[in-house]
């Protein structure tokens, strides 16, 4: 199979202004500069790398088409190139491209990302606050909802009670929520399951093989990371760009990266992206499902943050409603947006596709609890007035990180993105795991930011979730600011200059 290239504009994109105007002197024949400028695009290929923007194994461009691109001379490219792999960034075989690569000193683990901290850790003496999950409380609502599936479980009782397709007023309900956001939907399109990630498994069990290539936002949800890789796939990543909300998905990059890995698969997350929050917008969501169909590869859209929109946008429709066959399947849950103990979720797809995904159930599970069915049918009927108001939660708790992090961290960058649950915030140096290792001593506990990425990326950023109250939150960010002050000087500077001989 052939090597996956990133293409020259989409590097050149990313780079942004890897020059200072020294560097562009020196290129330009103009006063000679302190830092070549070989060495400025090398740092920030570096960065690019250690980021996640650039994917290991991924081959960068020609030396021809890069240097036509940034307009600098060949030889400067080559230089950066040679410099890469002197450092342990690049790899070079004899007839093949160069590909991306972390150097044996840069620790990471390439095959799984980390487990949860709190399986590695004694409790600690310290009151803490747990930052590594996004998910809210239940609403008060919930207790209703089960006295109301209590009163309306008599109808079932005279039944086995295991129904792997799902009970058929949520699926009706379900059918007619998507039918107002844009998508008619009929109950028999509807499958119950498990959760979102339940569903997930089940559509990797019967759409993926040993070895294919899925491909996956980067960053994205990890346990959806661990999922493909726990049915023998392989995920391809494909960089966001948060702090682009306008273009925060590479199109360009996942058409280049589907036709490149043969990928008849792929998760992604348009709906408030699990860590970066960003949003497709309506264009980038037809241009989405015309690259599912050209390319033959069937797009899983995770919706399970889809009612969690915190700005004042009118959401664009469904993925699936740009879908002109089975190119697009959805799926969603009731986790997020009422209660992560609420384990129901659903697939959204055409009858075939349900019929297989039942042959595989028949030997995992045997049906969601109805119970559990009953109590989200009324939550569904009562959605608006929930969500407003966890929305509103939501937008308050937010601005609150936001503000502590500002008055606490200002060298951090955050993105907000325009929903969901959580920040993206980049550090100014790759040290997301050091201190998620050292922040429970200050009573924090931190998902670090290579669980959201493959092959130790994203050691420079780190998801922070707004779930928490207010005053949690700020002190929070209080802990935070102390442990990475706590950091050894050496691992809170920067990433270390390249040397050159």
């Amino acid at each position: 199979m052939a090597t996956r290239v990133i293409g020259a504009a989409s590097l050149a994109r990313d780079l942004g202004r890897w020059r200072s105007a020294d560097d562009d002197g020196a290129e330009s024949g103009g006063r000679r500069s302190a830092r070549p400028a070989y060495l400025a695009l090398a740092e920030g290929i570096r960065l690019l790398i250690h980021d996640g923007r650039a994917p290991l194994g991924v081959a960068l461009p020609s030396e021809r088409d890069l240097a036509g691109t940034l307009g600098v001379s060949r030889t400067t490219i080559t230089s950066t190139y040679a410099l890469l792999r002197e450092h342990g960034y690049l790899i070079s075989r004899q007839g093949s491209r160069s590909t991306v690569a972390l150097p044996p000193a840069v620790p990471h683990d390439g095959t799984k990302p980390a487990r949860s901290i709190l399986a590695m850790m004694s409790q600690p003496e310290l009151t803490t606050i747990d930052m590594t999950y996004a998910a809210m409380a239940a609403p008060r609502e919930m207790q209703e909802a089960y006295s109301t599936a209590l009163e309306g479980i008599p109808a079932y009782l005279g039944t086995h009670g295991m129904d792997p397709v799902g009970v058929l007023a949520l699926r009706e309900a379900l059918a007619r929520r998507y039918t107002e956001r844009g998508l008619p939907t009929e109950p028999d399109q509807i499958l119950v399951t498990l959760g979102a990630q339940h569903g997930l498994r089940l559509l990797l069990n019967v759409l993926t093989a040993p070895a294919a290539r899925v491909l996956i936002d980067h960053p994205t949800y990890p346990n959806a990371i661990e999922a493909i890789r726990d049915v023998g796939a392989r995920p391809v990543p494909v960089p966001l760009r948060p702090e682009n909300p306008e273009q925060g998905w590479d199109l360009d990059g996942i058409r280049s990266a589907a036709r490149q890995t043969a990928a008849t698969l792929a998760y992604l997350v348009p709906d408030y992206n699990n860590p970066t929050g960003l949003l497709l917008d309506a264009d980038g969501r037809a241009e989405l499902a015309a690259i599912a169909r050209d390319t033959r590869m069937t797009i899983v859209v995770d919706e399970s943050m889809v009612e969690l929109g915190l700005d004042s946008v009118t959401p664009p429709p469904p993925v699936a409603a740009f879908a002109k066959g089975a190119e697009i399947v959805t799926i969603g849950s009731a986790s997020k947006s009422f209660w992560g103990g609420l384990r129901v979720g659903w697939i959204r797809t055409n009858q075939a596709l349900i019929t297989k995904l039942l042959g595989i159930r028949s030997t995992v599970d045997l049906g969601t609890p109805v119970m559990d069915q009953l109590a989200t049918g009324y939550l569904l009927e009562n959605a608006e007035t929930i969500l407003d108001r966890r929305r509103d939660q939501l937008r308050s708790q937010r601005a609150a990180l936001l503000e502590a992090l500002a008055e606490e961290l200002p060298d951090w960058r955050v993105s907000a993105g325009a929903g969901g649950m959580s920040l993206w915030a980049q550090l100014p140096a790759p040290v997301s795991t050091a201190l998620a290792a050292t922040a429970p001593n200050f009573g924090v506990l931190l998902a670090a930011g290579p669980r959201f990425g493959v092959q130790g990326a994203f050691e420079r950023f780190l998801r922070l979730p707004f779930t928490h109250q207010e005053s949690e939150l700020r002190l929070a960010v209080k802990a935070i600011a102390a442990a990475y002050e706590a950091l050894t000087p050496r691992a809170a500077d920067p990433l270390q200059p390249l040397t050159c001989y």
